[in-house]
């Protein structure tokens, strides 16, 4: 009887085939048992992502939860959600209810309603629970642990105070599932409505006092002091936001349209960035695969809307638009006119405007900025979902005017403590 060596090596290859797929059988199988598979079963080599043993040995993902008032959001609020979902593999957002934010702050400038459009439009939130509690009580704070599987709780590095001065964070402190961020600096809630209030004071005054425009105060971070009857508003800080080129990038998506895209274009002021906004946008993205939104410039926008406008300087207002899901792409300092090289550059297939708008009257005159868009026949106007504009949001706080110069009275002050006891927070 010959060698085993002396048969073909094709026959030779099979044997050391089998005998190396056995050995790893048998391998599986008593890693299988030391492990608890089923006798009957081996670990799933082919079995895919529905298998017993996949689903026991997934990584559970990290779910991370963050509440707040969201009232008059701005870009602050969305960099804080940023920062909570980079804490976690999923972001859960809690609204704080209107009667919550009356007990404890005073009366909210944008509703429930409107809040929630806001949050859920913010590209890093995941889900979203409305009428949260303002302070995490021990009931809640189980049900986030036991029906929302939460792992964690953030808040910022600024206190969260209830009105009986104790910290509305302390029993999920006490717990070990608490993770602090950084905040914004240079801008509130406090104060975007300290800048409104301002604008309605000084447009009273204007007539008398030959003021410069918020608009280029805003811009420039300086303060604005008047005197009236001995009350004065030096103490509401004007922008001293810091653009840098890392917080874009943050904000920013980072790719650009495909080669087949149909490219949608919107532009505006979106000054105060509210709901309105929001569903505008929304319906926009709806109609191409690529939403690029034209943010105008603070001198346009004081040009077409008032010497008071915008309350929100360039960057801060292209920050609240990238944050929305929706949008893909922002031109910080949109041209007034969409012209025909504009079109050919961003290779546009689409301008869009909504009916409720504070500059309707845009086709009267000499200078309709959608005169090239019309005439080549890709310009729509697209029927608005909520009769909102920034106007709308000034005419509130003018009409509750005194609850909100209070509210901001005693903000002020926790806000100031905080900057005079500030101390460096990483930021990622």
């Amino acid at each position: 009887m010959g060698s085993d060596f002396s048969r073909p090596d094709s026959q030779v290859s099979r044997w050391l085939a089998t005998g190396l797929l056995g050995g790893f059988i048998l391998t599986a199988s008593a890693l299988g048992f030391f492990l608890g598979f089923p006798n009957h079963s081996l670990p799933p080599l082919l079995g895919g992502s529905d298998s017993w043993w996949w689903k026991r040995n997934k990584k559970k993902p990290v779910r991370v939860y963050m509440d707040g008032c969201f009232d008059m959001m701005h870009y602050g609020h969305c960099n804080a959600l940023r920062q909570a979902r980079a804490l976690g593999d999923q972001l859960v957002v809690g609204v704080v209810s209107d009667d919550e934010i009356i007990a404890n702050k005073g009366p909210p400038v944008t509703p429930l309603h409107e809040r929630m459009i806001m949050v859920n439009a913010v590209k890093w939130v995941d889900e979203v629970i409305p009428d949260a509690p303002y302070a995490i009580t021990e009931e809640f704070m189980n049900k986030l642990f036991d029906e929302y599987k939460i792992d964690y709780i953030i808040h910022g590095d600024d206190p969260c105070l209830l009105p009986d001065g104790s910290d509305a964070y302390a029993l999920a402190k006490k717990a070990g599932r608490y993770k602090q961020i950084k905040r914004t600096e240079g801008v509130s809630s406090t104060d975007i409505v300290g800048r409104m209030l301002l604008c309605v004071r000084e447009r009273s005054l204007n007539d008398s006092h030959n003021h410069a425009s918020l608009q280029r105060q805003f811009s420039h971070g300086h303060s604005h002091k008047i005197e009236d009857g001995g009350v004065t508003a030096s103490s509401t800080r004007i922008s001293h936001f810091l653009p840098t080129s890392r917080r874009i990038v943050q904000f920013s998506n980072g790719k650009g349209p495909g080669p087949d895209a149909r490219i949608v274009y919107i532009d505006g002021a979106f000054d105060l960035f509210h709901a309105g906004h929001v569903e505008i946008l929304r319906l926009a993205r709806g109609l191409g695969d690529f939403l690029l939104v034209g943010i105008h410039t603070d001198q346009t926008v004081s040009n077409n809307r008032g010497a008071h406008r915008p309350i929100m300087n360039l960057h801060e207002r292209s920050l609240s638009v990238l944050a929305c899901r929706y949008v893909d792409e922002v031109i910080i300092g949109a041209p007034w006119e969409v012209s025909k090289d504009m079109i050919t550059t961003f290779n546009i297939s689409l301008v869009v405007h909504g009916t409720v708008a504070e500059n309707m009257d845009y086709t009267k005159g000499n200078c309709n900025p959608y005169a090239v868009p019309t005439s080549m026949g890709i310009f729509k106007e697209l029927e608005s979902t909520l009769d909102i504009t920034t106007t709308t949001i000034i005419k509130r706080i003018v009409a509750n005017h005194e609850a909100y110069q209070k509210r901001n009275e005693k903000k002020s002050e926790s806000e100031k403590r905080y900057y005079e006891g500030k101390t460096f927070v990483g930021d990622d």
